[in-house]
């Protein structure tokens, strides 16, 4: 049969391999006949449904199996992996307000965008998060609103903890075959980006971009310092030694496919099959990934601070040392909230924008160019975001290896 060999050279391939292959042919398909690249358009999509349809109930049943068979003697290591989410959020908020303002961009504001409404304030995003984190269970989980899952699962994790042993073991053996759903859905990996990068590329094009290349390269260069110096410098603070070997894996294994998926919550069950073969502790990761691909938003705060700061400097607002500051940690904390609000970090530029006593149909015509550019924008950021959350994760889990070996 033809499929023998087919299926014998993809189990002796890496699956990076097999996407990298994926996404050449998807390019070149695009490139000689777009119409039928056009129609493939399919496979991403149901490459991604599927994703998104399981990962809900693994990060539900995992969570549940680690909380609930836990011993008393095993730590999480969650405290330090959330103070590395919030260094690395404020840090990537740095780096997009200075490279700001080392290459002011200037927009033309037209069209503003219309039918979205923006947050009105800091506190509105927080109230949301709060509102999820005590979201009815199953609404939680049909609509992946992941604090809200977070948050019942580790409750019903401790609960369990005094229930049986064979409930537990029931807990265990059920994420384990969750665990064996998610790896063979990842092995179509290749086929989903080669779908959703042939159409991409056929649909899209570069016309739409030409026209904000130096604003694109303001966001995507910031983004690469952040992946490519400021983790990797983070991480050598945590394990002392060289950060590149795990910097650069978790840029090319998860990178990668949050890239095209552009969906941090689609990427969860990437990450967590990373975190699996990393051998990290799965008490650890299993609570830190998905809290991680909520509140872990390095790529939204460079994309609200830079977004923001273009929208003053093509008004002729001057931004100061102690203005550019308070930019600085509100886009860090609207990036932790970017989530909770439909539209993601572009709707929270108008709160940003606010600082500089910028109006809302202003700000709001800077998002409908946050839309415009999202072809690029939005994918690098969900890589940065995705990757960042396996790369603190590993350096945590790692530290506290070498302590207590």
């Amino acid at each position: 049969m033809i499929f023998q060999p087919l299926l014998s050279w993809s189990k002796r391939t890496s699956i990076v391999t097999q996407i990298v292959i994926g996404l050449v042919l998807g390019i070149a398909l695009a490139i000689f006949w777009p119409q039928a690249a056009l129609r493939v358009e399919f496979l991403g999509t149901l490459f991604i449904s599927a994703l998104k349809a399981v990962a809900p109930i693994l990060v539900f049943v995992l969570v549940i199996a680690a909380i609930s068979n836990q011993r008393p003697d095993q730590t999480s290591h969650l405290k330090p992996i959330l103070w590395l989410y919030a260094i690395g959020t404020l840090s990537a908020a740095i780096v997009g307000v200075f490279a700001s303002m080392l290459f002011p961009t200037t927009l033309m504001l037209k069209d503003a965008a219309t039918g979205m409404a923006a947050p009105g304030g800091i506190a509105e995003v927080l109230m949301q998060l709060f509102k999820n984190a005590v979201d009815n269970p199953v609404n939680a989980l049909m609509h992946a609103n992941y604090i809200g899952i977070l948050v019942w699962a580790i409750a019903i994790g401790i609960a369990l903890r005094r229930g049986a042993e064979s409930t537990r073991q029931a807990m265990a053996d059920f994420s384990n075959g969750i665990t064996l759903i998610i790896q063979a859905v990842i092995r179509v990996a290749p086929i989903g980006i080669f779908g959703l990068v042939a159409s991409t590329v056929a649909s899209t094009g570069t016309q739409a971009l030409t026209g904000y290349a130096h604003l694109l390269a303001v966001l995507l260069g910031s983004m690469l310092v952040v992946a490519l110096i400021i983790n990797p410098l983070i991480v050598w603070c945590k394990i002392r030694r060289n950060p590149y070997p795990l910097v650069l894996m978790c840029l090319r294994e998860s990178g990668v496919t949050a890239f095209f998926t552009r969906s941090s919550a689609a990427n969860i069950p990437i990450n967590l099959a990373i975190a699996k073969r990393l051998n990290l502790d799965a008490d650890t990761y299993s609570v830190a990934i998905p809290l991680g691909a909520t509140i872990n938003m390095a790529g939204a705060a460079i994309t609200i601070s830079v977004l923001s700061l273009a929208a003053a400097n093509t008004l002729g607002i001057v931004v100061d040392i102690p203005t550019a500051i308070l930019l600085c940690v509100v886009a860090s904390v609207c990036a932790c909230g970017a989530s909770g609000v439909a539209g993601g970090s572009l709707l929270l530029i108008p709160l940003a924008c606010s600082l500089f006593g910028i109006s809302n149909d202003i700000a709001m015509q800077v998002v409908a160019i946050g839309f415009i550019i999202g072809v690029l924008q939005d994918s690098a950021e969900t890589a940065l975001n995705s990757s960042t959350d396996v790369i603190f994760t590993a350096a945590v889990c790692m530290a506290e290896e070498e302590r207590n070996s």
